[in-house]
């Protein structure tokens, strides 16, 4: 797993520098246009008998694709014109407590008080990423957009992972078979607002080979590889133990976007980090972990 959160940190790396080349829904297109047929390889080898959904399947797919892998890497691609990889990492660390926000209000799960404390410590965290403890910025409530943009991104893939329990329950649909059908939702939707909206034929046309390899690694290590070993991870360790291996993500990002895009590391950062991955700690623990003590 912590080849895994490597992947995924290299991510918003390479994410940072391909948005230089292409808008966002471009971006996206060609990032899951050559995962499709690795993952739908994948699905066939592993699940061959869910290779086609059921037709009850097909709109809480639709429904996943838009709002989950769409939605998502649209601002998250958005986001990183805008802020720094150091940024989005972080306020994107924030998924799991954002989850059990929603999970609240939407859905009636119950909360207990050791949760509460570790969400409000990770809202605290993006607070100071988001305003960096300016005043100035604090008392005019004006935000990099970049930043705002991470934060809606954040929204959609929390959305998504309730969404995702409830149908994949509900309809029986498996983690590969969601994986590999919501993929192909962002690509074709993608696709078609790309040519609608972005133009991006000469983008594509004048891309240099970097900037391809930077898509391809997005592609086939943080998507398609990256997903194949947590899935055995879940499979070896267990859900709650992967899950923890998440928090390293904005560590792995930090450090990445300082040696390879040169971002600056201020002392706020690092401890907005701390803070962060500690509310998220104690937000994502089982409850069964708290009863324990």
């Amino acid at each position: 797993m912590v080849l895994a959160t490597i992947f995924w940190a290299g991510a918003f790396i390479a994410g940072k520098m391909a948005a230089a080349s292409f808008l966002p829904l471009t971006l996206t297109f060609l990032r899951f246009l050559f995962t499709l047929p690795i993952i739908f390889l994948l699905l066939k080898m592993k699940e061959p008998e869910k290779l086609i959904p059921e037709k009850r399947q097909i709109p809480p797919l639709f429904v996943m694709g838009v709002i989950g892998t769409l939605g998502y890497h649209f601002f998250f691609f958005l986001a990183l014109r805008y802020t720094t990889a150091i940024n989005s990492s972080l306020i994107g660390a924030t998924n799991p407590a954002v989850t059990a926000i929603l999970a609240v209000l939407f859905f009636k799960e119950k909360v207990i008080p050791s949760r509460i404390i570790g969400i409000a410590i990770s809202l605290f965290g993006v607070f100071c990423v988001l305003t960096n403890l300016d005043p100035e910025i604090i008392g005019n409530m004006v935000f990099n957009v970049g930043d705002i943009y991470m934060s809606l991104a954040v929204l959609c893939f929390s959305t998504y992972m309730l969404l995702s329990r409830k149908y994949m329950s509900k309809y029986q649909i498996s983690p590969l078979t969601a994986t590999a059908y919501t993929f192909l939702i962002c690509t074709v939707l993608s696709g078609i607002l790309s040519i609608g909206l972005e133009n991006p034929l000469p983008a594509i046309l004048q891309a240099e080979r970097r900037v391809w390899l930077e898509i391809l690694y997005m592609s086939i290590f943080a998507s398609v590889i990256g997903y194949y070993i947590q899935l055995n991870s879940i499979n070896i360790i267990g859900a709650s133990k992967t899950a923890m291996f998440i928090n390293l993500v904005p560590v792995s990002t930090i450090l990445l976007a300082v040696l390879i895009l040169k971002e600056q590391l201020s002392y706020l950062k690092i401890i907005s980090a701390l803070i962060i991955i500690g509310g998220v700690y104690l937000a994502s623990r089982p409850e069964k972990d708290f009863q324990a003590k």
